[in-house]
């Protein structure tokens, strides 16, 4: 799976920088690209990007980062190739509960708020939903991460 990952990075690479060498003349923008290799599970940050050229047409047409804005910040999920343009689905979001962590629970209903402590069971990022094994009773739960780092069990 990350070697067919990896390879769709790097066909994408190679098919804009073909594109550019073929456009010559043709209208360029800049888009972000490692500076050097960026392995998978690392942050993103600014140093570590720079800008190349390619023809306005080839970036349009490729589902890749077309500015840092979205980018910084992110963890890459597959190696990062030095210049290589960066694809949309290389990227994610860093996760904010880890695997094995105890984390706050919230259960709400009305004005009854009830918080407990579970164990996560997954790795996950803002907004996704994980599994959770309740210390006390050993029951697996479910529930979405929340921005602040809790997760929200129950009903929504």
């Amino acid at each position: 799976m990350r070697l067919r990952s990896w390879a769709a990075g790097l066909t994408a690479g190679f098919a804009l920088a073909f594109a550019a060498d073929l456009a010559g003349a043709a209208e360029q923008a800049q888009i972000p690209v490692p500076r050097a290799v960026i392995y998978p599970g690392e942050l993103i940050g600014e140093s570590q990007l720079t800008d190349r050229d390619y023809p306005t047409d080839a970036v349009m047409g490729a589902s890749v980062f077309a500015n840092r804005t979205g980018l910084v910040g992110k963890v890459a999920k597959q190696t990062l190739l030095p210049n290589a343009p960066i694809g949309i689905g290389a990227v994610r979001e860093p996760f904010v509960v880890k695997l094995g962590q105890p984390t706050v629970v919230v259960f709400q209903a009305g004005t009854l708020t009830i918080l407990g402590t579970a164990v996560s069971l997954q790795s996950g990022a803002i907004g996704e939903t994980i599994s959770l094994r309740n210390g006390e009773s050993g029951t697996t739960i479910r529930g979405i991460i929340q921005g602040d780092g809790t997760v929200r069990v129950g009903l929504p």
